[in-house]
C-alpha cells in the first residue's frame, strides 16, 4: 500500500514564494510508486488549504505550484489534521517551509503536539539552526572556527536617544573588533535577508535598520575575502555527508537578488573544485556541526574558505534548504550517488524512525 505523504508549503514567512518553487520541484521528483501526495498550502495569512487533484497534475505537467481555496484543513492535538468532512489520514507530513515558521522550530513543535511523523530536522537542531548567533556560539565552544562576530538587540540601540550618535559609536567598537568592511544580519532570517556590507560609518544606520526589519536580534560579523563552500549532510547520529559544492557569487556577496531573482547572479558549481584533504576536512566540520545542534535529519552547511589563508570557517546551516531543480543541496546529494527520488524517500524514512522512537518513550511518569 502507498504512503500518504502531505506536502506543506508556503507559510507565513518572508521566503514564501521560495518555498512554492521547492515545493514543486519536490513533488515532481517524489516516486510516486510508493507514496500518493496531498498538497497543503499555508496561506500568507497562515491558513492551511487542502489543493485539489488538478493542483497536483498542473504542477507535475510543469506548471508553478500556487495555493488555491482549496478546503480548509484544521489541526486537532491528537488527532491531527481534518477538513470539513473528517480527518484527513496520512503517514507524514513533508514540510518544505523555510525561514520564519517553516525552519525554525515552530511547525515541527506543531506536528509533535498532534502527534504526526515529519520528515526534516526536529525541533531542537531546527531552533538552533535558525539562530545564527547560538548556533555560532555552541561551534565555537566544540573548537569549530567560525569567523569572528558579536551580537546586538534593538532594545540596546533604541535605548540610546540619538540613533545616528549611537550608530557611529557602534560603528567605532566593531570596526575595531572586527575589522572594516563587516557584515549586518538578522539573526534569524534566511536567503539573505535584510543583510547588509557595511564598509564605512554612514552605512550603518541603513544596515541596522534593514536587519532590525526581520528580527530584533542582529550578528555583525567580519567580511573575508573567501570562496562559499557548501555541504549537503542527512541523517541521524550515522549522518552521511557529501561532496561539497561551491557558490559562486556575480555579485558583490552572495544576497537574495544573486539567489533568486538575479538569473546571472551566482553560479554553481558541484562538486566544488577543492583538493582532496580540503573537501574531507569540510565534510567531517559539516558532520560535527550538524551533531552539535542535534543532528536530526538534513542540513546544507555553509562553509567561507579564505582565499589568502585557506582556512576554513563555518558560516550558518540551514535545516530545510532550497529545494529547487537547481538547489545546491539535491544537486550536492546526487553528485555523491544519492539520485533526487531516493533522496525524498530516505528523508520519509528518517521522519517516520523518528515518530517511532518518539512514540515509544514514556510521557506519563508513574504509570
Amino acid at each position: 500500500m502507498k504512503q500518504r505523504i502531505a506536502v506543506l508549503y508556503g507559510g507565513k514567512s518572508g521566503e514564501h514564494q521560495v518555498s512554492k518553487e521547492s515545493a514543486a520541484s519536490v513533488i515532481r521528483n517524489f516516486d510516486r510508486d510508493r507514496f500518493d501526495l496531498f498538497l497543503i498550502g499555508i496561506d500568507e495569512s497562515g491558513q492551511w488549504h487542502l489543493q485539489d487533484e488538478e493542483m497536483l497534475e498542473m504542477v507535475l505537467s510543469g506548471q508553478p505550484l500556487d495555493i488555491g481555496p482549496g478546503r480548509r484543513v484544521i489541526a486537532y492535538p491528537g488527532v491531527g489534521l481534518a477538513i470539513s468532512d473528517g480527518p484527513l489520514a496520512i503517514d507524514l507530513v513533508f514540510p518544505v517551509l523555510h525561514g520564519t515558521n517553516g525552519e525554525d522550530g515552530t511547525i515541527q513543535g506543531f506536528l509533535e503536539i498532534l502527534g504526526i511523523p515529519y520528515s526534516g530536522s526536529d525541533i531542537l537542531t531546527s531552533a538552533l539552526g535558525m539562530d545564527k548567533i547560538r548556533a555560532k556560539e555552541m561551534w565555537r565552544n566544540e573548537g569549530i572556527q567560525v569567523v569572528p562576530f558579536a551580537s546586538y538587540d534593538r532594545g540596546e540601540y533604541r535605548a540610546d536617544s540619538d540613533g545616528r550618535e549611537n550608530a557611529e559609536a557602534l560603528y567605532r567598537r566593531w570596526s575595531a573588533e572586527l575589522g572594516v568592511p563587516f557584515f549586518v544580519k538578522p539573526c534569524r532570517a534566511g536567503s539573505s535577508v535584510g543583510i547588509s556590507k557595511v564598509k564605512m560609518a554612514s552605512d550603518l544606520s541603513a544596515a541596522l535598520e534593514a536587519a532590525f526589519q526581520f528580527d530584533h536580534r542582529i550578528l555583525i560579523e567580519r567580511a573575508v575575502d573567501a570562496r562559499e563552500i557548501e555541504c549537503s549532510v542527512l541523517g541521524y547520529r550515522d549522518v552521511e555527508s557529501f561532496p561539497p559544492g561551491e557558490v559562486i557569487s556575480h555579485h558583490e556577496f552572495y544576497d537574495y537578488s544573486g539567489k533568486y531573482l538575479d538569473p546571472d547572479g551566482a553560479s554553481l558549481e558541484y562538486p566544488a573544485n577543492l583538493p582532496d584533504e580540503i573537501s574531507e576536512r569540510i565534510r567531517s566540520m559539516a558532520v560535527k556541526a550538524f551533531m552539535a545542534i542535534g543532528g536530526d535529519g538534513l542540513a546544507r552547511v555553509d562553509f567561507f574558505l579564505e582565499r589568502e589563508s585557506g582556512e576554513v570557517f563555518i558560516n550558518e546551516i540551514n535545516t530545510m534548504p532550497g529545494f529547487t531543480a537547481i538547489s545546491m543541496y539535491p544537486k550536492m546529494c546526487e553528485s555523491g550517488g544519492l539520485a533526487y527520488r531516493d533522496l525524498l524517500t530516505r528523508m520519509v524514512e528518517l521522519g517516520l524512525g523518528r515518530h517511532a522512537r518518539q512514540s515509544a518513550l514514556n510521557l506519563h511518569y508513574g504509570d
